[in-house]
């Protein structure tokens, strides 16, 4: 739904205290979840340092900044149109669907080893991961509007969804590397061989990497955490303790992918070099 009323300042009236600067801006807002936000003109953009809110109602807004500046009272608008339901019904449908398959795939991981050789702890732990990130995050964004006005609720659920997104993509590389070290061993596999890191290194490389991601992240600038979508702000690139991990980490198994195909294909060639040997000899 677009708000389609967002009435003109009419009137300024100006206070200057001993290290305050206050303004007072007089409109009638008609808004119900306005957000408005005291800035200044500084070179080519509106900057919010060094000015706040300090009181405001239907009637009027007090701004107080600490320096002279031209100054400025910004309203966010929200322009959320209105949801198809069709999307809607589609959307829960297929999430549902999802979240049935991701179950089904984590009790086969955990019930089913058969196979003493073969660790399914980083596909396991992938799938707990998905299993808890998507359905946290798609309860963030159906609740917005309740959690966003609860600035420490949307800060802690931007931070989950952090450690849990990093931790995706943290399982999918060693899958990769995991994955790489089997095929690589094409030519040496040992009845008693078990190819892969040992479980504990696993996990303490699958969780402990993104925990000291967000920990960095939390104690360097603890607000970028907790935008208007209740995730990591833009501002400063704070957003890129996601992106950055994340690009490299599908960087490097492209890498390893294009390997795994190489290896494999040398170590097929090789064996039907083998063979088409052997039928000569005969």
């Amino acid at each position: 739904m677009f708000w389609k009323n967002v009435s003109i300042i009419i009137t300024l009236i100006v206070n200057i205290l001993p290290s305050l600067f206050q303004m007072c801006f007089f409109g009638q807002f008609t808004s119900p979840e306005k957000k408005l936000t005291c800035v200044y003109w500084r070179i080519s953009a509106w900057i919010e340092d060094g000015c706040h809110v300090s009181e405001t109602n239907s009637t009027h807004t007090v701004c107080s900044c600490e320096h002279l500046s031209t100054f400025a009272l910004i309203m966010t608008v929200d322009q959320t149109l209105d949801s198809n339901p069709v999307v809607d019904v589609l959307n829960t449908i297929f999430v549902f669907i999802g979240l049935v398959f991701l179950t089904l795939a984590v009790m086969t991981f955990a019930l089913c080893r058969r196979n003493p050789r073969v660790s399914n702890v980083s596909r396991l732990n992938l799938c707990v991961c998905l299993l808890l990130a998507q359905p946290l995050f798609l309860f963030t964004q159906s609740f917005l509007h309740l959690i966003r006005p609860n600035e420490v609720s949307c800060k802690v659920l931007a931070g989950i969804l952090h450690f849990l997104f990093l931790c995706c993509f943290m399982w999918m590389s060693i899958e990769a590397v995991l994955l790489f070290l089997s095929v690589r061993k094409l030519k040496q596999v040992k009845p008693n061989d078990r190819a892969g890191l040992h479980w504990k290194l696993s996990l303490l490389i699958g969780y402990g990497i993104p925990l000291i991601i967000v920990g960095v992240s939390a104690s360097v600038w603890p607000d970028g955490y907790g935008s208007h979508k209740c995730w990591l702000k833009t501002e400063n690139g704070f957003v890129w303790s996601f992106l950055g991990p994340a690009y490299f980490i599908l960087a490097g198994n492209t890498i390893l992918f294009l390997t795994i195909l190489i290896t494999i294909h040398s170590t097929l060639k090789g064996a039907q070099s083998d063979v088409s040997k052997c039928k000569y000899t005969r």
